[in-house]
Parts: C-alpha cells; sequence; structure tokens
C-alpha cells in the first residue's frame, strides 16, 4: 500500500502527513460520536497524522471526541494541533486547560490563535498580558510545544499579524488560512501571504480547498480537483473535512496518488475558475459573516482591558 506523503512543518523538525483532518466535522450533529472515533482512528491507522480542532468548535463536542480517539496509544502517532479564541491572557489560558482536558493529552503539539479576522485581533493577542504571553508561558511550561495563527477574511491582516509577531518578537511557527482555486482570484492569501511564508520558512496550513462543498457548486471543479491545487502549493499540511469513511477513502486516495502539479496544470485550472471567482461569491468565509463564529459570540474573546472599558463609561 502506497503511503500518505510526508512533509516537513515549517522550520521545525516535524514531519507530517501532506492531508490533515479537519476537527469541525467530527462534531457535527448528524456525525455520531463512534463514527468520530472511527474517522479518527482510520485516518492514524493509513498514514494521516495531523489533527485540527478548535476549542469552540460544537462547544467542544469535537475536541472531546478526539480526546476519546486519542486513547489506547493513538496519541504517540498523532501530531495533535488546536485552536484558541481568547485575545486576553486570562481567557487563552482558561481555553487552553480546558483544551487539554477535553484532548485527555498533558501537552498540545500546536495551539494557534483562532480567526484572525480584525486588525484588532493582532493587537489584542500581542499586548502585555495578551494571548501570545499565555501561549508562551504555557510552552515554557510544557504544554504546548508550536504556536500558529489561523484566519479567513483578508490576506492584509494576516500580514499585519506578522509585522506584530516580527516587532514583539514573537516566533510564529505555522499559519492556517484558505488556499483554494478561488482564492487565487480574489482577496487572495496565495498571492499575498504565501510567499512571505514560504521566505520566512514558516509552516503553511492550508485550509477551505472545497469550502464544505460550496465551490463545488460553482460547477467548474471536482472535489479532487481541490485538493491536488492545494497540495500542489508549499503547504506542510492540507486540512479538509471529513465526515463519513467514504470521504476519507477518497482523501486517502489523492494524498496516495499525489504528483504536483505543472504550472501549466495550475494555470489552466485557474483559468477554469477565474469567471466564478471574481467577487468572492463561492469563499463566503471572505465576503459574508456566516464563517465568524467569534462575531457572534465575543465572550469567546475574554473580556476587553481595563482600561478600554473605563474610556467608554467616561
Amino acid at each position: 500500500m502506497t503511503a500518505v506523503p510526508t512533509r516537513l512543518l515549517g522550520a521545525t523538525s516535524e514531519q507530517v502527513s501532506c492531508l490533515g483532518v479537519g476537527g469541525a466535522h467530527l462534531g457535527k450533529k448528524d456525525v455520531a460520536e463512534k463514527l468520530a472515533i472511527r474517522i479518527v482512528r482510520t485516518a492514524i491507522d493509513e498514514g494521516i497524522t495531523f489533527l485540527d480542532n478548535s476549542w469552540d468548535y460544537h462547544d467542544g463536542a469535537s475536541e472531546k471526541r478526539m480526546g476519546k480517539a486519542l486513547r489506547d496509544g493513538y496519541r504517540e502517532r498523532a501530531f495533535v494541533m488546536t485552536k484558541i479564541d481568547g485575545r486576553s491572557g486570562e481567557a487563552a489560558t482558561e481555553q487552553l486547560e480546558e483544551s487539554l482536558r477535553r484532548l485527555r493529552v498533558d501537552c498540545i503539539d500546536l495551539v494557534q490563535h483562532h480567526e484572525i479576522i480584525r486588525y484588532e485581533d493582532a493587537n489584542r493577542i500581542f499586548r502585555k498580558k495578551g494571548a501570545q504571553d499565555a501561549l508562551e508561558k504555557a510552552r515554557k511550561a510544557g504544554k504546548l510545544r508550536y504556536i500558529g495563527f489561523t484566519g479567513h477574511k483578508d490576506p492584509d491582516i494576516h500580514r499585519y499579524m506578522l509585522q506584530l509577531a516580527e516587532e514583539h518578537g514573537a516566533r510564529i511557527d505555522t499559519v492556517q488560512m484558505p488556499l483554494n482555486l478561488m482564492d487565487a482570484h480574489y482577496r487572495s492569501f496565495e498571492r499575498v501571504v504565501l510567499p512571505e511564508l514560504v521566505r520566512r520558512r514558516i509552516g503553511v496550513l492550508g485550509m477551505k480547498s472545497i469550502a464544505q462543498g460550496i465551490i463545488l457548486k460553482s460547477k467548474t471543479v471536482t472535489a479532487e480537483e481541490c485538493l491536488r491545487y492545494a497540495l500542489s502549493l508549499p503547504t506542510s499540511v492540507v486540512i479538509t473535512g471529513i465526515d463519513s469513511m467514504k470521504i476519507l477513502k477518497q482523501a486517502l486516495a489523492v494524498a496516495r496518488t499525489f504528483r504536483p502539479l505543472s504550472e501549466t496544470e495550475m494555470n489552466a485550472l485557474r483559468a477554469r475558475t477565474k469567471d466564478a471567482a471574481a467577487d468572492g461569491e463561492y469563499e463566503l468565509f471572505k465576503t459574508s459573516s456566516l464563517f465568524d463564529s467569534t462575531a457572534e459570540h465575543p465572550e469567546w474573546l475574554g473580556e476587553e482591558p481595563k482600561k478600554l472599558q473605563a474610556l467608554v463609561s467616561e
């Protein structure tokens, strides 16, 4: 059986599977817990080692199910990632501790600041006693190994986050962002952020390669073409949603038979999607609030600093 290819995770020494299991799908109401556990364990058995998750997915159900799947020796065979929404140090610490309990682990391989979709997210994270300070302390305490961030809204916000990280001397190991055939034409992370990550040797985590099937509704490309395109970019991992054994089997087939697309082939796919992608109609995570979980739940971000509250009340 052909192995799932592995790739280096940025400047780290970690080798991770080129495809990762998306955590959001594991906690869906129409996915039974037993099935979610089976998906995770089968993925690991078949060579997909990178596991994505988040503190806020389905009120913690995704992390809890993954925690159960990681028992019986599976933890040692997986690279586990989760995300936290807290921008203050206090909120970040509380969420991290809860994720550790749910995942039933003493240390998480990678923890990422989730949904960097506003410029002020970066400002709050890097503020004194902000979330970055909290994660750095947790790293020193052995509760996590690597730190990154995610976002799906605007590539310029990603660049701002990288700028602030550099100004504060913060080590960013990974960045997660949309990389798909539509992105190449509209508010493009591929064109704006990807070259910078490659230059800095930051691990690239591609997401929304199919955008929960929305891109397929354009009737311009297939799911396999979407995955192959994202895998042909300089990504460390392409995270894909898997909510059935059938989808897992398809993902494994793409990974095992993968060969990088030539630039001619990639340009042909870009040309095929150009008109459909022009105004972001199939990338709703950029053009609507439907994917902005923290906008619906600002309390997840943690309390605003007391100094700011005082200014408002004056």
